[in-house]
């Protein structure tokens, strides 16, 4: 507790004062790096000789009036290393003021009123833990005016930080709101985080349910030991009302189901990388899903729930976005079909078992399937489309992945009999010598493993033996080496065995 207390304590710098102290809003030429030990005002020259190191000197009077006078002002106050010149803004032109505060190294500020700022300043230099309160204090009282809103929020941190940059990131580095981040660089030797300047402070936020929702992270000069406590201290201060954000965010999508879809579909169009200084539409997108806690990085995998041998009313979507939100997780759930979808970061085996405890809790007959797993958004409709064409061949009650379907699952989704007849013309030659299936189970074992070995295995017989009757399924004219005969024939085979 000992560094944080140090810290606090530390002596406001100049540029402190001014960015974010009494000096607030001041012109000011020169770094202000300089750590601010008292305040001395000074009317006339003659007064500097008992100016010590590290003062803030205040000119009034004859010591202000006119250039020569700012200038030897200048000269002297270099010469007893003193904090900073605060003059009189008709005192000197802005721009001579720049000259001399860069050729002699002390930093200038012009203020309206000199002694105002005087008492002010030696209130901040004589207790910098209270000045630095007064900025927390006044930060936390904008954040409760600015309501539940990131933008908001984002907006007071800013105006308040003055000299800080602050932005709010999802949990997977995604800017959300506030200030971008500094452009980094990526380290040396790749791989890692991007190098790039170091961030004064940085706080987690976390979610209604202890998850991660983001993290708020400011980049600036140091302005002083004491500064990246205070600038964590306002961070804090947000952190309540971006849950609140969040918060509020989620219990108007889960009462808006055409909300969800909405934004679902917004997350996954297919469109070129936002070019700098584009429409912030896509981050906004990306703004509310991350407050309704949805997963927009990958690895990601599509899942689609339908009822079983029937149709949905309209008026089941609400009940199954929320059997679907109870058992999935936080999820997107939009009516796709005749079903609903979404994604998930599940590994597809959790998924798997979430869906099934889904498909158990709805109060229809259901049935879902899983598509493969992506690495983006982008690729996400490839993922729905193989969750969609699972779901219609899974059974009622069950859940079917994409990547493991196989031809009996696919030909389980047509109409028993379709294809009975061509597979009996395709198979006619090999059944017509087939007395007991022999052969044709060997042929469809074949096929389905990729070769004799593991058809053997299947079938508890020598391999041997399936290379022989091998032999005799090719002597009737099927040519297992061309790629279209063999799929044909192996689909053929489904259809008849099963």
């Amino acid at each position: 507790m000992s560094a944080p207390k140090a810290g606090w304590e530390a002596p406001v710098t100049v540029a402190e004062l001014v960015t974010a102290g009494p000096l607030a809003g001041a012109l000011m030429y020169g770094t202000g790096e300089k750590p601010v030990h008292e305040v001395r005002i000074v009317d006339e020259p003659s007064a500097f000789g008992t100016v010590a190191p590290h003062t803030a000197v205040v000119l009034v009077g004859a010591a202000a009036s006119g250039g020569w006078a700012v200038e030897m002002a200048m000269r002297r106050a270099w010469e007893q290393a003193a904090a900073c010149v605060i003059a009189p803004s008709s005192g000197l032109s802005p721009a001579s003021g720049a000259v001399l505060a860069e050729r002699l190294g002390v930093t200038l500020i012009f203020v309206d009123d000199p002694l105002v700022t005087a008492v002010r300043v030696a209130s901040a230099a004589a207790r910098p833990e209270a000045a630095r309160m007064q900025l927390v204090a006044r930060a936390a009282t904008r954040l409760a005016e600015a309501g539940p809103s990131a933008r908001a929020v984002l907006g007071v941190l800013n105006a308040e930080l003055q000299g800080a940059s602050v932005t709010f990131l999802d949990r997977y580095g995604r800017h959300l709101a506030g200030r971008r981040l500094p452009d980094r660089e990526p380290p040396e030797g790749g791989g890692g985080r991007p190098a790039g300047p170091a961030a004064l402070a940085e706080v987690e936020v976390p979610d209604q349910e202890g998850g991660l929702l983001g993290r708020l992270v400011a980049h600036g000069s140091l302005r002083s030991p004491g500064w990246p406590p205070v600038v964590r201290t306002v961070l804090g201060l947000a952190v309540a009302p971006l849950a609140a954000w969040s918060a509020t965010a989620r219990l108007a999508a889960s009462r808006d189901f055409t909300l969800q879809e909405a934004l679902a579909v917004r997350l996954i169009e297919r469109r070129p990388p936002r070019e700098e200084g584009a429409s912030g539409e896509q981050e906004s997108a990306a703004a509310r899903a991350a407050a309704l806690g949805w997963p927009v990085r990958g690895p990601l995998t599509a899942y689609l729930v339908r009822p079983w041998g029937r149709r949905a009313g309209p008026e089941e979507g609400l009940a199954a976005q929320a059997v679907i939100a109870a058992t999935v997780g936080r999820v997107p759930v939009t009516r796709r079909g005749e079903g609903w979808a979404g994604w998930s970061a599940l590994p597809p085996d959790d998924l798997a078992e979430r869906l099934r405890e889904c498909v158990e809790a709805l109060p229809w007959p259901s049935a879902a399937g899983i598509g493969t797993t992506v690495e983006s958004l982008e690729a996400m409709e490839d993922s729905l489309l193989g969750a969609e064409a699972a779901a219609i061949v899974a059974e009622r009650g069950a859940v079917a992945r994409a990547d493991r379907m196989g031809p009996a699952e696919l030909l389980g989704a047509l109409p028993a009999g379709v294809l009975r007849a061509p597979a009996g013309v395709i198979l006619q030659p090999l059944l017509a010598i087939d007395k007991d299936g022999t052969l044709l189970e060997t042929l469809t074992a074949v096929l389905d493993e990729g070769g004799a070995l593991k058809a053997a295995e299947r079938l508890g017989v020598h391999r041997n033996t399936v290379t022989t009757r091998l032999e005799r399924i090719k002597a009737v004219g099927f040519d297992l080496d061309d790629a279209a005969t063999r799929l044909a024939i192996q689909l053929a085979c489904h259809v008849i065995l099963h």
